[in-house]
């Protein structure tokens, strides 16, 4: 029994080096993202509101920043996993908005991304250097999109994309369903950086937002 008991712990410390080895966990990034429309068949108007439009998403520790920027609209998400808070803020035209979201108001706000499956296919291809699995994510409404991610590396905070929490790695290229959900929305990673992120942009702003 001893003997076994000995195996198991050598097998279980060599798996835990090798996954250990083979994922980096990042805690200081900058990742920009192109967001882009590639339906033919999408509202004219829609793309014409999406166009040049980017995603910032800056990683701290425990904090996480996602900036959307769009010619007309920006939105940004501020999350805390060590207190469990969520801010958006949004900025449309000379009118802010700043909406505070606790854990139930958060699980609510993404309740169609619960009971979310992840099928695995041989398809891969290489995003900035790494390489990327793809894999097709299934809702319980019946609808899917695609998700490339890869293993190489993972964010030290999950919680700024909630449906992604799971997957083991670091998503760098999705699809997204606009509100409407007649339009799908693509995100790809375009430059990763690991210089340290000034503590600053996490700060909340004092004045000038409504509450919503």
């Amino acid at each position: 029994m001893k003997k076994i008991f000995a195996a198991l712990v050598i097998i279980f410390s060599c798996y835990h080096s090798v996954f250990a080895q083979g994922t980096k966990t990042i805690s200081d990034c900058t990742v920009y993202f192109n967001v882009s429309i590639e339906d033919a068949n999408a509202d004219p108007q829609v793309i014409k509101s999406m166009a040049g439009a980017t995603k910032v998403l800056y990683i701290k520790g425990s904090k996480s920043r996602s900036d959307l920027i769009t010619p007309g609209f920006k939105q940004t998400t501020l999350t805390d996993a060590k207190s469990d808070t969520t801010v958006i803020l949004r900025e449309l035209g000379n009118t802010n908005y700043i909406s505070y979201l606790n854990n139930s108001k958060r699980k609510a706000q993404n309740k169609k991304y619960e009971g979310i499956q992840f099928a695995n296919t041989n398809e891969k291809k290489t995003i900035l250097g790494y390489e990327c699995k793809k894999v097709i994510a299934k809702l319980t409404d019946g609808s899917t999109f695609n998700v490339y991610y890869t293993s190489s590396i993972s964010p030290s905070n999950k919680d700024f994309e909630y449906q992604f929490k799971d997957l083991p790695g670091f998503v760098l290229e999705y699809e997204s369903e606009s509100v409407e959900g007649k339009t799908k929305v693509k995100y790809s990673a375009t430059k990763i950086s690991v210089e340290p992120v000034p503590i600053a942009m996490f700060d909340l702003p004092k004045s000038g937002y409504r509450v919503l």
